[in-house]
């Protein structure tokens, strides 16, 4: 089975979700692993049980502690347990926008509504008042605004007659222990996910001027004026290798940059004696900010003066 990734889990009291999480990771096709639990709440129950079950905790109480500095002291903890994903559940404190943004697209939160409906608190009653026919539970990313990440996963629950917020919380539980570890184990999955590295190369390459992608021997590429700057190679040539090729200075350039770096360059097939560099995507921590940097300067390798001009780089 290929390598799980190591989740840290935020909890504040007994840690339902952080269970249902725990336990689906049992499975052994589950593509992550909870490596640490950590609460501000020495109290919370959820700690013991985390502990039982042989998984490590810390808990730091928030008093005494201004914001950033508490958030900043958790974050140390995970940093250490090797964790690369942070999941919330039931964590009932708003962090800092510092230790957002340093965990920016690896953030996951639970929150009991439809969202964008009812962010915040008492979201059971406020759709019961409003007459909706459903509540439910949403997984979205974490940003430095309450409850408005994007949205990776939701379930709706039906309101039925004679609802209290109590009763519709009760279901919307069960929905969130199902939906949490569906939508972290697809997340964690997709850095192996040859559509989802498409997409995201297609994301990057449209923020460049004048790019058209066209299909290259049978797979994407794209161009600016007439040239190809970039290919998407997915374990083309007998590679395990999911990759975006970009263009360097030449043979010496590539050489060096494989040797530098084994586990985020390779020497594609054929490409390679022309200088294009495979520059690996199915790897744990990808930087996209570096491979965005590595598109644009193949871009400009490609582009017509006019068009290399606007860029700076």
């Amino acid at each position: 089975m290929a390598e799980r990734t190591p989740v840290a889990v935020f909890i504040s009291g007994s840690g339902t979700n952080m269970a249902a999480l725990l336990y689906a990771s049992r499975a052994g096709d589950c593509p992550y692993e909870i490596v640490l639990v950590l609460s501000n709440n020495p109290d919370a129950t959820g700690l013991a049980l985390a502990a039982a079950e042989g998984v490590a905790t810390f808990c730091l109480p928030h008093k005494g502690f201004a914001r950033a500095e508490h958030d900043a002291l958790m974050e140390a903890e995970v940093l250490a347990s090797g964790a690369q994903v942070i999941v919330l559940a039931g964590y009932m404190r708003i962090l800092s926008p510092e230790f957002v943004g340093r965990w920016d697209g690896r953030m996951l939160n639970i929150h009991p509504s439809l969202l964008p409906k009812y962010k915040g608190l008492h979201t059971h009653d406020r759709a019961i008042e409003a007459g909706d026919s459903h509540g439910g539970c949403t997984v979205h990313l974490v940003t430095a605004e309450l409850d408005d990440g994007p949205v990776l996963g939701q379930t709706p629950v039906a309101i039925v007659a004679g609802d209290t917020a109590d009763t519709l919380a009760a279901r919307v539980l069960i929905a969130e222990h199902q939906l949490y570890s569906r939508v972290l184990a697809s997340f964690v999955a997709r850095g192996n996910d040859p559509v989802w590295l498409l997409d995201k190369c297609r994301t990057l390459t449209a923020a460049l001027p004048e790019v058209e992608e066209r299909e290259s021997h049978g797979a994407p590429g794209w161009r600016v004026g007439g040239k190809y700057f970039a290919y998407f190679n997915d374990q083309h040539h007998c590679t395990e290798h999911i990759a975006v090729l970009v263009k360097t200075s030449g043979p010496d350039e590539l050489a060096a940059l494989v040797e530098q770096d084994p586990e985020t360059w390779f020497r594609p097939a054929y490409y390679g004696a022309s200088g294009w560099a495979g520059l690996i995507l199915n790897r744990p921590n990808v930087d996209w900010d570096h491979v965005a940097d590595w598109l644009r300067r193949s871009w400009t390798t490609a582009a017509p003066r006019r068009l290399a001009a606007m860029m700076e780089f």
